[in-house]
């Protein structure tokens, strides 16, 4: 069976899953979600390369740029690897995932050689870049806290000064249904978010910013 007819029997159009906002945002924003269904179609090399390099241009506190990523693609003994550290929760569901990227950061500030309290963050402004060229390309992303740091630091023998962050899936959407039931419920649950009245102050914590 071809991509294309897998692509159409997974019923992609149902799993667009588009934010109902409250005000207009721009459509990748809209449309950016998390699943755990993937296909194992591969990736193009061109579309993984735009991939990073718009995480390459992310902003970053004194243009330190301290991202580094650790890039797996399925089979290779890379992607192995990354998948042996995650837990076994999310093993369950990145077996067909093609791409798998471990994100790391450095923590030395390279302006007085402290530990930047910023690293983490600009790593993370980076992989937001990543997420959304990755709409961009029709791709989906998703991010995972579950995995063994410290297992991966001894097998990429990632240095010390470097913080092992995040486990990032990339691939196609797949179909909901290949999922255990418990993954399938919450893969088609409708997606929230906070009110901006609960996230946005002016004056001071917790009161309502004047712009509502």
């Amino acid at each position: 069976m071809t991509w294309e007819l897998l692509e159409k029997k997974a019923n992609l159009e149902n799993m667009k899953k588009e934010a109902t906002t409250a005000y207009p945002i721009n459509d990748l924003a809209k449309n950016r979600w998390s699943p755990r269904a993937f296909l194992a179609k591969p990736v193009e090399q061109n579309k993984l390369i735009s991939l990073f390099e718009a995480a390459r241009w992310s902003a970053s506190g004194g243009n330190e740029q301290p991202w580094r990523y650790i890039l797996g693609v399925n089979p290779d003994a890379t992607w192995q690897k990354i998948f042996s550290v995650l837990d076994p929760g999310n093993q369950i569901w990145n077996q067909n995932v093609p791409v798998l990227i471990l994100a790391c950061g450095n923590k030395i500030s390279s302006w007085d050689g402290g530990i930047s309290p910023f690293f983490q963050y600009d790593v993370g402004q980076s992989i937001a870049h990543l997420s959304l060229e990755a709409m961009h390309q029709g791709l989906h992303v998703h991010q995972m806290g579950g995995f063994s740091a410290d297992i991966s630091r001894e097998l990429f023998e990632i240095p010390e000064n470097f913080g092992v962050l995040t486990v990032i899936a990339v691939g196609y959407i797949g179909n909901p249904e290949t999922l255990p039931e418990k993954l399938n419920q919450r893969e088609v649950q409708e997606r929230t978010r906070k009110e901006l009245s609960e996230i946005l102050f002016s004056g001071k914590f917790g009161e309502n910013a004047s712009i509502f």
